[in-house]
């Protein structure tokens, strides 16, 4: 079968997750499977993995990929924001390993109609789950100028978000992604950043609007900490900022005794649940980002459940 999506520091997610023969971790992003992969590979006799993606698409190469291993590996397509719920219907509570491996995909990216690319025409779509109502078209088409110049502001931290809320709005109907990628491109110029498509930042935003992806995440790491067992790990991938500092936020509140301005009893009793294994990302080598460009901007961080 044809892979599209080359999994990023593999090496550092298996020493990260350290894997132990027949334990039980979650992929929480399984896409086709590289790193579920990898960790089943990482042992013998092999751990058990539970692999989750709202991607119907992807989950249905990784079940192909997966035919000879399903004593090992269990699909379910869902949203990792109720992974507590999917982990534990699944029997993966007291997990020894979750992974998340956030943002998107190569498969997606190269598959016109979802809407992912702005060097792709297809439709305005951007849904990791196709199943859902809210598409990207809905957004860029209905949302007043002031609501978009939030969403591109806030998600994609574009600095001209108001000026291409306005052009977005003066040149409705926008019906695919190259032509909303023109009109950003022409609202605001070329990027100073060399080889960045002027549209990027709202491209990113969107996308975040779209899926809700900031809100899961934050809510999908609790999850992750509850279903964790003692000494269980929890490894993150992140590949733009806003990601990053939400992780991290999360990671250092749930290792502090207390909160430094607790607003209830329940923060000012706060125990702390992980401890974090690296003060310091861990980023892709230089021989890894030449091989594969798409992992210049990833950015891991490992927590140890308490």
């Amino acid at each position: 079968m044809q892979i599209h999506h080359k999994p990023v520091m593999v090496n550092e997610v298996v020493e990260g997750l350290n894997i132990k023969p027949l334990g039980l971790y979650v992929d929480c992003t399984v896409g086709e499977g590289g790193h579920t992969e990898a960790i089943l590979n990482a042992s013998e006799p092999k751990p058990k993995v539970l692999g989750i993606d709202l991607d119907a698409d992807a989950l249905s190469m990784a079940n192909k990929r997966f035919e000879s291993y399903k004593k090992n590996v269990t699909l379910v397509q869902g949203n990792f924001a109720r992974l507590d719920e999917i982990a534990g219907t699944n029997g993966f509570s007291n997990a020894d390993g979750i992974l998340f491996d956030l943002g998107l995909s190569s498969l997606q990216l190269e598959e016109d109609y979802r809407g992912f690319s702005l060097i792709r025409t297809g439709k305005l779509d951007m849904r990791f789950d196709v199943g859902q109502e809210l598409t990207a078209h809905e957004l860029v088409n209905n949302e007043s100028a002031e609501e978009l110049g939030n969403i591109i502001f806030q998600f994609g931290e574009e600095p001209s978000a108001r000026r291409i809320a306005r052009a977005i709005v003066n040149n409705r109907p926008i019906h695919n992604t190259t032509d909303l990628a023109e009109v950003v491109a022409r609202s605001i110029g070329r990027s100073r950043r060399r080889n960045i498509h002027p549209a990027t930042r709202t491209f990113q935003a969107l996308r975040i609007a779209v899926n809700g992806e900031i809100k899961n995440i934050l809510t999908g790491l609790q999850g992750a900490i509850k279903t964790l067992g003692k000494g269980g790990r929890l490894v993150i991938i992140s590949y733009h900022s806003l990601e990053d500092r939400g992780v991290k936020k999360t990671l250092r509140q749930e290792s502090l005794e207390h909160s430094n301005n607790p607003i209830s009893l329940e923060m000012i009793l706060h125990q702390p649940t992980i401890k974090v294994i690296n003060r310091k990302v861990l980023k892709p080598s230089r021989e890894e980002i030449m091989e594969n460009p798409k992992s210049r901007s990833a950015k891991i961080r490992i927590a140890q459940r308490l």
